[in-house]
């Protein structure tokens, strides 16, 4: 595993932990325009989000969408967009970072009916592209790739 750190850092990629809930969800810390949060990394959501609770924290600026959400049971959900914010995941930074907003009730519920921690948002693959991610599941790390 050394050697694999050495190569991806050589290649200018980022080496992040991440933990595996009791749910099985992948869970990492992040922040937003400076403001930490904890997040679920979802290889199968296409884009980043937060709960519209959570603008004012990390300082959003949004406004509304036509885009409808759907994901997890839940289907035609109201969105607002929110742009050019500056996300931090351990040492990796995306600093024109657009995220959607929208109810994510839903998840905290059914996270918190399996007495799992809460979350502020979800990292898409919006995010894993961009940073041409590699996840290694048997260590819990995602490299993410610094752009130079």
């Amino acid at each position: 595993m050394h050697q694999i750190d050495e190569i991806l850092d050589k290649d200018h990629y980022r080496k992040i932990r991440f933990k595996i809930s009791k749910t099985q969800h992948l869970l990492l810390s992040a922040s937003i325009n400076g403001v930490k949060g904890d997040f679920i990394l979802d290889t199968g959501a296409s884009n980043s989000c937060v709960g519209f609770e959570e603008t004012e924290l990390f300082k959003l600026i949004t406004e509304n969408s036509k885009t409808k959400a759907a994901g997890a049971g839940a289907i035609d959900m109201f969105t607002q967009a929110a742009h050019k914010n500056l996300l931090k995941i351990g040492r990796w930074t995306y600093d024109d970072f657009n995220l959607v907003v929208f109810d994510l009730s839903h998840v905290n519920t059914a996270l918190e009916q399996h007495k799992a921690k809460r979350v502020q948002g979800i990292i898409g693959a919006d995010v894993l592209i961009h940073g041409k991610a590699i996840i290694d599941y048997a260590s819990q790390t995602l490299y993410l790739k610094k752009h130079v």
